[in-house]
């Protein structure tokens, strides 16, 4: 029997600090590609991290990031709509630049611990994953893509919530600690 998935990437589920600078170390070109930044509406695990009421919207950002052009991380962050307005309007601009440049320089930036969590394989989420991977990569995301790790960035009161899903390709390197 063979290592599952999730041992393979232990080491990236559980790494600290920024997956960015981690990524960027393994090869000569990192890159974050913007699929889509927008209002939507809650989904139910992102309102029970965030702590939001059942109504409302946040903006969600979703990105593949990249190393040498390979796609290794498809990454969801959302927060309430009026925290653009408040302590994360820097998201507002950020683009196609890391998200962890705007969360690891500011001292003020709390993070909760590293929850790692496999995705339902027809799940909402991995659904539009795999829509996006494909019109962004050309080709089908992994079916063993299932391995998530998911945190809360706090500034100001208000909360940021990241989910960082891992190919399996990632597992063939070693996360820096």
């Amino acid at each position: 029997m063979g290592i599952s998935s999730r041992d393979s990437l232990r080491d990236w589920l559980r790494a600290p600090g920024s997956l960015s600078r981690r990524l960027a170390a393994l090869g000569e070109r990192y890159e974050v590609q913007l699929l889509r930044q927008q209002v939507s509406p809650l989904r139910h695990a992102e309102r029970r991290a965030l702590g939001m009421p059942r109504r409302g919207c946040t903006v969600v950002r979703e990105v593949i990031l990249r190393v040498d052009g390979r796609p290794l991380v498809w990454a969801r962050s959302s927060l309430h709509q009026s925290a653009l307005a408040g302590p994360w309007r820097a998201l507002k601009g950020l683009g196609s630049k890391p998200l962890g440049h705007l969360l690891y320089a500011d001292p003020r930036v709390a993070r909760s611990e590293l929850q790692p969590r496999r995705l339902a394989r027809h799940g909402h989420t991995r659904r539009q994953m795999c829509k996006q991977w494909r019109a962004a990569t050309g080709a089908p995301a992994s079916a063993q893509m299932l391995w998530s790790r998911n945190s809360v960035f706090s500034r100001g009161g208000a909360q940021l919530r990241v989910m960082e899903l891992f190919a399996p390709e990632l597992a063939h390197f070693k996360a820096r600690r």
